[in-house]
């Protein structure tokens, strides 16, 4: 039975997952190892159970990351903080500076188009924590890889390595025990 490895975007840009694709024909080679169970770049709602690895991309930035993040610590054997938004919160957490008022302000109301108002209530978007926090400081996390956006050679060479169960040498792949 191949190992199962899921990916998930929190708050981010999304280049770490684009870089992951930019693994080009390396991919199948992936494909032929790992089944890839949950991610953005595939269809599936629910965050599966029993996943061998799950790179994570993005800082925690509202409610429904910082939900997303304990489901996957919960349903993970091994959790990356995937790229430098999940590892520090990078260029999530240049907010952190603000108050939430004036991020909310100068998001819904300053550069609203049409109808500029700050949400209340919220049905359809998450709500804005205070703060964009690292994963690491939610969730316990396994190993880190560095990068804005960590390079498809050196995702390739962490996720290979994981999948034969060794733990990745890379100069910008950290990693934790415990």
């Amino acid at each position: 039975m191949k190992p199962k490895v899921a990916t998930a975007w929190l708050g981010g840009c999304s280049g770490c997952h684009m870089s992951f694709l930019d693994m080009d024909e390396r991919l199948i080679e992936l494909a032929d190892k790992m089944d890839l169970v949950y991610s953005p770049i595939a269809d599936v709602k629910k965050f599966p159970e029993n996943v061998d690895v799950t790179l994570v991309e993005g800082a925690i930035a509202n409610t429904e990351h910082e939900e997303m993040a304990h489901i996957i610590r919960r349903n993970s054997r091994f959790v990356v903080s995937f790229g430098d938004c999940a590892v520090t919160g990078n260029v999530t957490a240049m907010r952190n500076g603000l108050t939430l008022d004036e991020v909310l302000e100068r998001s819904y109301v300053q550069l609203a188009d049409v109808t500029p108002q700050i949400p209340r209530d919220y049905p359809t978007i998450a709500e804005l924590m205070k703060q964009a926090r690292p994963l690491h400081e939610l969730v316990r996390v396994d190993a880190f890889i560095h990068g804005c956006p960590p390079t498809a050679d050196q995702i390739w060479f962490a996720v290979s390595q994981l999948l034969e169960g060794k733990l990745p040498a890379l100069s910008n792949v950290y990693l934790r025990y415990g």
